[in-house]
């Protein structure tokens, strides 16, 4: 036996310095089944591989232009971990990629995660990962591919991020926002499943001062508790809304409500000339952020710019289209509420009438 096949005395190994390898191969085999779960036309489900492979061809484009989205979960993440609550994050990561590729018209065709921890634990580190899976299986996307990082000297042990990356296409005659949004255009309001992944450092802020911990009951609802609550994954609406598109040819343009609220977030996807009216008297935000108002203080004002108040996604819709869009939406599942119109306005701001019903 040569020197190098055993380390001296003094000697150190990867897994003496933080990283497990065989952790990691430990993991990718108790991934497989997930993965492969998420497999679709154009895709490869095996992983181990140095890349992940797509083929557009056998997806069924004939002129496709390709979309990217990458994101992650903020402190969001860091209730997770706290709570030891990890099989819903990965829906989460996935959600806040596709939902960004729908609104410009994109079909997600596949997604690639980034695990970092201190130290992998893979019970953990699966139960991400079969999140992860679940939400490409509700927004039709192959996971293809992924990377984890074993850091000690970056994490603590406990403490793990996530990234996701995501690629879609749309046929290029069907590129959204339109170049034909109008005044007079219909926005309709898709709700949200509560706040999903945007504004957690309030969230936290506030629990903090209300003196609260993660395993209470939440004051808003009983039946589960803060963690739990707040938890509640982030809505992925790419299917409906294909289907509205697609179906109905009626949809101009769409808004993920994300970190902004409708305030930064819906002017994004308008034309110059032309702002968003909004009746706030229509929406009916989860008791959630009722509670969010009242025990942080925070004026209705700052609730629209920082939170999605029980509407998840806009969709602006051709008057002559809008109860076509609308019905098709209803029949695939979601819970529309008419939100308002499209005004001349040559700040291209979102003006409102009305009050939130906390």
């Amino acid at each position: 036996m040569s020197s190098t096949d055993t380390p001296s005395n003094n000697g150190l190994s990867y897994a003496q310095a933080g990283v497990d390898i065989d952790a990691g191969n430990a993991l990718v085999e108790a991934i497989k089944p997930a993965v492969k779960s998420t497999a679709r036309a154009g895709s490869n489900p095996d992983i181990g591989g140095f890349g992940g492979l797509f083929d557009m061809k056998a997806a069924g484009f004939r002129d496709p232009v390709l979309v990217a989205a990458n994101d992650g979960l903020g402190t969001k993440l860091k209730i997770a971990i706290e709570a030891g609550i990890h099989d819903t994050v990965g829906i989460d990561l996935v959600a806040m990629c596709v939902n960004d590729l729908i609104v410009q018209g994109a079909e997600p065709l596949f997604f690639l995660d980034y695990l970092a921890t201190g130290k992998l634990d893979v019970e953990e580190a699966t139960k991400v990962v079969e999140g992860i899976a679940e939400g490409c299986r509700q927004s039709g996307a192959a996971l293809i591919g992924g990377e984890t990082a074993e850091m000690s000297g970056m994490y603590s042990n406990k403490d793990y991020d996530l990234a996701g990356f995501s690629v879609g296409a749309v046929e290029r005659d069907g590129i959204l926002p339109s170049n034909d949004i109008a005044v007079g255009d219909v926005l309709f309001g898709l709700t949200s499943s509560g706040v999903h992944s945007n504004g957690f450092s309030l969230v936290r802020k506030i629990i903090e001062n209300a003196g609260l911990s993660w395993n209470n009951p939440a004051p808003f609802d009983e039946s589960k508790s803060i963690a739990e609550a707040f938890l509640e994954p982030t809505r992925i609406y790419v299917k409906p809304l294909l289907a509205a598109i697609r179906e109905t040819r009626g949809v101009k343009a769409m808004a993920h409500i994300t970190g902004g609220g409708f305030t930064e977030n819906i002017p994004r996807v308008l034309p110059e000339g032309i702002g968003a009216k909004l009746d706030l008297a229509n929406v009916s935000p989860p008791p959630v952020f009722g509670w969010l108002s009242k025990a942080g203080g925070v004026i209705e004002s700052e609730m629209l710019r920082t939170f999605n108040c029980g509407v998840g996604m806009v969709v602006v819709a051709s008057p002559d289209k809008a109860d076509e869009v609308k019905s098709v939406l209803e029949a695939n599942g979601e819970s529309v509420v008419t939100l308002g119109t499209l005004i001349a306005d040559e700040d291209c701001k979102v003006t409102y009438e009305g009050s939130l019903a906390w």
